[in-house]
């Protein structure tokens, strides 16, 4: 009796349910263990709206006000939780309005699934009311994109979507679905996807690989160690710890790979590249072993490639092969999760310590610091600088919130003074630098990590490209603490302008409004400071304050974020003035 009650079950479980298209997508969302969406409706999307609407107790819907904030505010959600992101946006417009976000998560390995309407099928191709290509529009831009005609496709392309958007090296998809498909009736099973034939995310770790990269790195004496994001994606930041720590050579970071190792650790020497400390970058051409771990080689970080790393030989650490050798040769690639290639790695490392070594980074660190960062965080000038706002409200949240950034000078110096003790504390656009970003991540941010306090620095530019989604943090009262940098310049932009183009600077001083008026209509509290005797006081008033606040301080029209190293040149060129 107890076999047969079992097969009971499992033929009850292999029976099917007749649904709909549009609630097949909910249905087939909550196989997956989705439970927040970002979304805007419309009228190619509206029956899987309508289908939500029976399930608001299990899907959580937060409605943007742009789709470009649907995107990142996924995106925010991803990053802190290792999550999919999902999004629902509606054909045509909306569809397009969405494209940066996807081009953003696709960049910088974040993983999403997009969901847009599409006109009916018979509409299809001929340029019908509210319709663009979508498929054809975002494939350059996605892991993986499809377009649903039928009902019965629906279940199995949602599988493979959550598959494809978290395996090996995430990012985003797109199912594009007609309305007609969201109308339509089908037998409705659902199984989760675990293998997609010709689809390898995660390459087999080669031993003989080990092997060599292990002896490169037992016979180095300057050993430099590069974090990228892979390590946080990974979840390896334990198995990275121990492996810096057992072989004893300095580890800098990439922007993304930015708290996967706690900034106290004796080994952190620094952020690599344009704005990144000034130890990493020159000695970058003294190390005779780099170890690239969950890193692509970006431009920002290696500026001149022929003047790179003249010195080293180069280990690669990495999951994606398209990765490898496709800007710096790998003299050693390690394909594989690092999760995986880290610990062996380890295993077969000689115990070092490469003390004298990492003085050499600590004596390039103490130059910067006088000539640079002590006169940023405690500035003799009148105005307030970045740096000092930034250094002050991470020392207020003991550095252990998470910083949400916009993109620009308020982001490097974010980067530089905001200090972590764990991982995915950082949020921020790195290979697209999208403005407009800061916002809406954070909402998402916030709602993936409700028991963390979420810390965004915007620029006055950013900030307005996405202001309205000030809305969307008043409806879902999201706490978000703003700190809205203001110095009434495109930043980054008036610095490249005042060092390289004589100080001709077209287009880039605003004529702002007034940020407080406009928090105060969306309901939001605030204050501005202009003076530093009331700074200390007035980022305590916030970090007390419940719910969202947007502390805006103005700061010094003509700061510049140092060190630096110009576009093309090479990292040892590094200017700290």
């Amino acid at each position: 009796m107890e076999t047969l009650t079992k097969e009971t079950k499992q033929m009850e479980k292999r029976k099917t349910t007749r649904l709909s298209g549009s609630e097949a997508v909910i249905q087939s969302l909550l196989h997956e263990g989705v439970d927040l969406i970002f979304g805007y409706p419309g009228g190619a999307i509206m029956p899987i709206y309508d289908a939500l609407y029976d399930y608001h107790e299990q899907l959580h819907h937060v409605l943007v006000r742009h789709e470009q904030g649907a995107t990142h505010a996924a995106q925010g959600y991803a990053r802190v939780t290792s999550k999919v992101g999902v999004c629902f946006v509606t054909s045509g417009p909306g569809a397009t309005n969405a494209v940066t976000g996807i081009a953003d998560a696709m960049i910088d390995s974040t993983p999403l699934v997009v969901i847009s309407g599409q006109v009916t099928s018979p509409l299809l191709g001929t340029d019908a009311f509210q319709e663009t290509d979508v498929v054809s529009i975002t494939k350059p831009i996605t892991k993986w994109n499809y377009q649903v005609t039928h009902a019965e496709e629906i279940p199995e392309a949602i599988a493979k979507a959550f598959y494809i958007a978290r395996s090996g090296r995430p990012g985003p998809v797109v199912i594009d679905i007609t309305k007609d498909a969201q109308f339509g009736q089908l037998d409705f099973s659902y199984s989760p996807i675990k293998h997609i034939r010709s689809y390898t995310p995660v390459p087999k770790v080669n031993p003989d690989n080990i092997e060599e990269a292990a002896r490169l790195i037992n016979l180095s004496k300057k050993p430099m160690a590069l974090i990228g994001q892979g390590v946080i994606l990974g979840k390896a930041e334990k198995e990275l710890v121990a492996f810096l720590e057992k072989s004893g050579m300095p580890a800098a970071w990439t922007l993304l790979g930015l708290s996967a190792l706690p900034s106290d650790h004796p080994q952190n020497v620094g952020m690599l590249g344009m704005h990144g400390h000034y130890g990493p970058n020159v000695k970058t051409n003294e190390a005779d072993l780099i170890v690239a771990i969950g890193m692509r080689f970006d431009d920002r970080v290696t500026g001149d490639v022929n003047k790179y790393a003249l010195n080293a030989k180069v280990v690669h650490l990495e999951i994606d092969p398209a990765e490898i050798n496709k800007i710096i040769y790998a003299d050693v690639p390690v394909l594989g999760d690092v999760k995986e290639s880290l610990p062996l790695l380890t295993e077969k490392v000689t115990s070092n310590s490469h003390q004298e070594w990492l003085n050499e980074f600590n004596a390039c660190y103490k130059i910067e610091h006088q000539k640079i960062i002590n006169k940023e965080i405690n500035p003799i000038k009148e105005k307030m600088t970045m740096g000092e706002v930034i250094n002050k409200v991470s020392g207020v949240y003991n550095d252990d919130s998470i910083m949400v950034t916009d993109v620009g000078q308020q982001q490097m110096m974010a980067a530089r003074y905001f200090k972590f003790k764990q991982s995915r504390s950082v949020v921020t656009s790195g290979g697209l630098g999208t403005m407009g970003f800061g916002i809406p991540a954070a909402i998402g941010a916030a709602m993936g990590q409700p028991d963390r306090p979420v810390c965004l620095f915007v620029g006055d530019g950013g900030f307005q490209m996405t202001i309205q989604e000030l809305g969307t943090i008043s409806q879902t009262k999201a706490p978000v603490k703003m700190v809205l940098l203001n110095n009434s310049f495109l930043g980054m932009v008036r610095q490249w302008q005042e060092l390289f183009f004589d100080k001709r600077y077209a287009s880039t001083e605003l004529t702002n409004p007034d940020f407080q008026t406009i928090a105060k209509g969306y309901g939001i509290s605030g204050e501005k400071v202009t003076a530093r005797e009331n700074l200390d006081e007035a980022i305590e008033r916030m970090k007390q304050h419940q719910g969202a606040y947007l502390l805006e301080v103005a700061v010094e029209k003509e700061g510049n974020v140092f060190p630096m190293v110009q576009a093309g040149a090479s990292v040892s060129d590094i200017r700290l003035e």
